[in-house]
């Protein structure tokens, strides 16, 4: 499954992963914290532990340094 990632604020990923992902193995293939981003599915939040059924999300870094 090819899944689109919009990381507000830095671009996007193209993301590989298979059928049994999960959104937290979508956080961890894209190198971010699942603690610290949340996932949405057409602007709704979604959990990180379901599986991934969506080919585009958006991750929004909830704590940002800086």
């Amino acid at each position: 499954m090819n899944v689109t990632v919009d990381i507000v604020g830095e671009g996007s990923h193209d993301v590989r992963l298979d059928s049994e992902a999960t959104y937290a193995d979508l956080v961890a293939a894209v190198d971010h914290n699942p603690q610290a981003v949340s996932v949405l599915v057409d602007g709704s939040p979604v959990p990180d532990d379901q599986p991934v059924d969506a080919d585009h999300v958006q991750l929004l870094q909830l704590i940002k340094g800086g």
